[in-house]
């Protein structure tokens, strides 16, 4: 039987192995840990605890505080299957004022641990599973990528364990498409320190989704793994630290980089060069609302490229606040209200285009086809009553 290993250096911590573990990955922070626990008292062996008489697992979250500091310590230093008996002092426990009516102060503690699994921690904005994290190498300091920020990074993308790309990269977070880097890698690079390596699985929407990347030989629907160092990268400096005549010049350059991922249709890259664009757009000037009116009207065809013709709808929102009686605004509004069937909206929208320029083409023809449309719909209801109402009078009859 292996003797003790003290995990915190002065001995409050000691962890003894009873099994092997397979493996070399242990629990990170942030991972979410299924184990067996049965807890004695050191000092006469009482049992006071324990997930095996309740035949229930324990979950907890890793390095969140939420167990005592001995339980992060040591599952941390655990590999899958793992069972050891963890011995804990009261500083690491519960200290002085103990846990009544079961563990009295300043008890040393003994654990019968078992890790049975765990799932990385999800970085998915939805929190719904699609980007799972597992820390391999903490990284150091504090400070972490952010928006519009360089950052050079390793990664290694793996399906079913074959290697389909390993390369350097270097990239401005939310442009990581331009260099064919999958969302979920920057997503979570948000999350990560300098040289920091970890495990990344991806679900396919925060991969290459339904169609795969046939290049790559990663099909569609696959759920895939990277492992990615950061290896540097530089912060955009906070919006709260610069001046109004910087906050425009940046509002400036990303409506540009917006503007010329557009005329490269590349839809979802300039939405979010104008999305941030706005983020530094808010001191209410007269040129800072012409830039938005802008950026607003290119948002609106953005969507509709991209075929979300409601989210177009908001951005003509946007522009109509800005400008009530804007004719691109109130035309392309007309034209995602009709894609989305309300003919009756799309033809107000058309027509308020005409009230303002009566010999805009393109408004009179689109007018035409709305009131086409909305009287083949009439005709349509008409002899369906006129149906109805002719067998409802048959069945009187008879």
């Amino acid at each position: 039987m292996e003797d003790f290993i003290d995990l915190s250096g002065d001995g409050g911590v000691q962890k003894r192995v009873l099994q092997e573990g397979t493996g070399e990955e242990k629990p990170a922070k942030g991972c979410t840990v299924s184990l067996h626990y049965t807890g004695t008292l050191d000092a006469d062996g009482k049992k006071f605890d324990s997930s095996r008489d309740r035949n229930e697992p324990f979950q907890f979250t890793l390095g969140q505080g939420s167990v005592i500091k001995a339980f992060d310590m040591g599952v941390a230093s655990m590999k899958l299957g793992e069972k050891c008996i963890l011995k804990c002092a009261p500083e690491y426990a519960y200290g002085s004022s103990g846990s009544p009516p079961n563990i009295p102060p300043n008890a040393t503690l003994n654990f019968e641990l078992e890790i049975l699994a765990w799932k990385g921690e999800d970085l998915s904005p939805k929190s719904d599973g699609g980007i799972q994290r597992f820390i391999l190498n903490a990284g150091t300091g504090k400070k972490r990528p952010n928006p519009g920020g360089m950052v050079k990074l390793h990664l290694v993308g793996r399906h079913e364990g074959r290697v389909f790309e390993e390369r350097d990269v270097e990239f401005a977070i939310d442009e990581g498409k331009e260099v064919g880097v999958v969302t979920g890698v920057e997503i979570a690079l948000e999350k990560f320190h300098k040289e920091e390596t970890s495990r990344l699985i991806l679900k396919p929407q925060y991969a290459f989704g339904a169609d795969g990347n046939s290049e790559l030989g990663v099909p569609g629907n696959a759920t895939v793994e990277y492992t990615v160092t950061l290896k540097d990268f530089e912060c955009l400096e906070a919006r709260s630290m610069m001046s109004p005549e910087e906050t425009l010049a940046q509002g400036k350059l990303l409506r540009e980089k917006g503007t010329k991922y557009l005329k490269e249709n590349k839809h979802e890259l300039a939405l979010k060069m104008y999305e941030r664009a706005l983020t530094y757009l808010y001191n209410k000037t007269q040129e800072e609302e012409t830039i938005q009116l802008a950026i607003y009207l290119n948002k609106i065809l953005c969507h509709q490229k991209l075929n979300d013709h409601d989210e177009a709808k908001v951005a003509c929102m946007e522009a109509l606040k800005l400008d009530s009686k804007n004719v691109k605004a109130l035309y392309r509004r007309g034209m995602s209200n009709l894609a989305l069937g309300d003919l009756d909206r799309a033809l107000q929208d058309f027509s308020a285009v005409l009230e303002l320029e009566p010999e805009n083409k393109a408004a009179q023809n689109q007018a035409t086809i709305c009131k086409h449309k909305i009287k083949v719909y009439n005709d349509q209801q008409k002899k369906v009553f006129a149906n109805m109402f002719t067998k409802f009078a048959q069945s009187d009859s008879k």
